[in-house]
């Protein structure tokens, strides 16, 4: 009995060591971000006493907006959301060696084909109707990601022009069709509202938190699950890491950047459509002030690792729903908060971007 109490102690022991050697990996990891952030809210607070305001009072005001009660919460959540859908898209891309900078697009077509399959069928029950939106809206962004990825695959144009070009070729295709086929009466250009078939459930009311944030953590579990244990995911790393040395190795370096980039786009049209069905109950033109763009900058910010893109995204979702309240109690211009992104990216992202140019041979020009 005693012997067998000893090895359950030292079983436990054991287990903890393990966790704790992991915890120590992780946060040794994460540190330079963490640090990065404090250096950016520190630069931030410099900006304001320049200005004439407190960092104290903006910042505390910042903090309680974002997060001193439920509908602070549900705001700040609200606001991460789609960008959780973009930055994955950004991080899938990237993983294979791809600069997929047009989330946008796919977005904007993601919630159009989301909003078109709500408004176009009735009567349908919810189990039904909601993932026929959900997958329109996927399928929709896929094949937004499929465009750019056969010109790479076949005639090589860069993606990052292609994608690029495509987000305003979405921008204006979504626009004409949401002021004039399906335009509802009125003078905002939006759909009629999708059938409440198709609608995702508020999950904290009275905020505009839907049932799209679960979908996007489960994304996130599933990315990384499909990135770090899969066959697949091993090829994209590959790909990303060493095309000559996978295609040596037998994987197609055209048949993994296409998947790559469609899922991509999935990735961003499935968070288009979640803004759709969950916020705005309609298409509305404009609906993104610039979420896809958010997305590439989350993704740096995150350190390319999924659970990184979870946390960067609220992060930034604090930053645009405590920045509001923060403008209303202290008067401190909104402007800041953009100039406190723009601070985040520069001290965490910047880095990483010139070591993983150079490594890539990204400045050979400065030589030539």
């Amino acid at each position: 009995m005693a012997e067998k109490t000893r090895e359950q102690y030292l079983e436990t022991k054991e287990l903890l060591r393990r966790f704790f050697s992991r915890l120590e990996l992780e946060l040794r990891r994460i540190l330079p971000q963490i640090i990065a952030i404090l250096a950016a809210f520190l630069a931030g607070a410099i900006v304001l006493l320049l200005t004439g305001y407190s960092p104290i009072e903006a910042y505390g005001a910042l903090m309680r907006g974002a997060f001193g009660d439920a509908f602070g919460v549900g705001q700040t959540f609200t606001q991460a959301t789609p960008i959780i859908f973009t930055a994955l898209a950004f991080l899938f891309a990237f993983k294979s060696g791809l600069f997929n900078i047009g989330a946008e697009g796919q977005l904007l077509v993601g919630g159009f084909a989301a909003a078109l399959v709500g408004i176009s069928f009735d009567g349908l029950p919810s189990f039904v109707h909601v993932p026929m939106a959900l997958l329109a809206g996927a399928l929709a962004g896929g094949l937004w990601g499929f465009i750019p990825a056969i010109l790479k695959a076949k005639l090589g144009a860069h993606e990052v022009i292609t994608t690029m070009m495509l987000s305003y070729v979405a921008f204006y295709v979504t626009g004409y069709l949401v002021n004039y086929p399906y335009k509802a009466p009125g003078w905002v250009s939006q759909t009629p509202p999708i059938a409440p078939s198709a609608e995702l459930p508020r999950i904290l009311q009275p905020t505009q938190l839907s049932a799209s944030i679960l979908i996007a953590v489960i994304l996130v579990g599933l990315t990384h699950y499909t990135l770090q244990k899969t066959t697949f995911g091993y090829e994209v790393r590959a790909i990303g890491l060493n095309p000559a040395a996978a295609e040596s190795g037998g994987i197609s370096i055209t048949r993994g950047m296409i998947l790559a980039l469609v899922i991509s786009g999935a990735m961003a049209g499935l968070g288009g459509a979640g803004e759709v069905m969950g916020v705005h109950r309609r298409f509305i033109e404009g609906f993104s002030p610039g979420y896809g763009w958010d997305g590439l900058a989350v993704a740096l910010v995150g350190g390319l690792n999924p659970v990184g893109v979870l946390l960067a995204a609220v992060l930034f979702g604090a930053l645009r729903s405590g920045g509001m309240v923060m403008t209303r109690v202290t008067g401190v211009p909104l402007d800041i908060v953009s100039i406190l992104q723009a601070l985040v990216i520069l001290f965490v992202a910047a880095p990483m971007l010139i070591r993983y140019l150079l490594k890539r041979g990204g400045f050979k020009w400065l030589s030539s």
